[in-house]
């Protein structure tokens, strides 16, 4: 089927699904919305969120997308089920987040896990609910990191700014005998390697990029959505654009690609 994919985020910070499905869906073509005019998502309210992605995802339905990725751990605690019901029997509605609890669950050998997120994905609960629902025995512990994002957005990474911020919080107590992490915000792909350096690559880190891809798959495949070629080029807008959006997409995305603005 040679429609494209919807993918939203409230930034560029789900450039790295879409990049991820990209890689795993060479066929395939998508449409990413970026909502840089209302980031982060993380310290709005449920209802202001739920009325931003039902905005993007009337765009992305009027443009005869096939498939709706909420790319942002956020959007997907408070506005998935909303989303899932409104479009019951249309489309699929993809979430970042059952995806990775559906792996980790799958893994079998997990006791302890930790989570940093937002404040919002954090206070949602989603994640301990999933877990706990999936499978009792597996303890999870939780932590809000609200400066791990906006520190990624600026370009901190791999230096002693992140370096100094990343030891804070990962140094927390609560994590103490942890043998896996999930890393509940898509930014934080760009500081997995200083993340795993912490742990000295003994905990198992759980990440939405191609975890993401490998549900996109199995859900075309039992849905015939797949692509035999791709019939376009990929688009990315944003709500509001600046030097720094634009300088930011190589970081996230890996290559070069033009935003282009588009206030819904």
């Amino acid at each position: 089927m040679e429609r494209p994919i919807g993918i939203f985020d409230s930034g560029i910070g789900g450039l790295t699904v879409a990049k991820a499905i990209s890689r795993h869906l060479p066929n395939e073509r998508f449409i990413y919305f970026g909502d840089t005019a209302h980031l982060p998502y993380g310290d709005k309210s449920k209802e202001a969120i739920q009325r931003y992605a039902k905005g993007i995802s009337k765009f992305l339905l009027a443009n005869n997308c096939k498939t709706i990725v909420i790319a942002c751990n956020t959007a997907s605690a408070v506005s998935y089920e909303y989303l899932r019901d409104k479009y019951a029997g249309t489309i699929p509605i993809i979430n970042v987040i059952d995806p990775i609890i559906e792996t980790v669950v799958a893994n079998g050998t997990h006791k302890k896990i930790g989570l940093i997120a937002t404040k919002a994905t954090i206070q949602s609960g989603v994640y301990q609910e999933k877990m706990k629902r999936r499978n009792p025995d597996i303890t999870m512990k939780v932590l809000r990191t609200p400066l791990l994002a906006p520190m990624i957005e600026e370009g901190f990474s791999k230096d002693k700014i992140s370096k100094t911020v990343i030891e804070n919080y990962l140094s927390n107590p609560i994590f103490e005998g942890i043998d896996s992490l999930i890393l509940g915000c898509t930014h934080y792909v760009l500081i997995k390697d200083e993340i795993n350096n912490f742990f000295d690559g003994k905990v198992t880190l759980y990440d939405s990029t191609d975890i993401m891809a490998h549900k996109m798959i199995e859900v075309f495949e039992s849905e015939n959505l797949l692509s035999s070629k791709k019939s376009g080029d990929n688009h990315f807008y944003v709500s509001d654009i600046t030097e720094g959006f634009q300088e930011s997409t190589s970081r996230f995305y890996g290559d070069n690609i033009r935003l282009e603005l588009l206030k819904i």
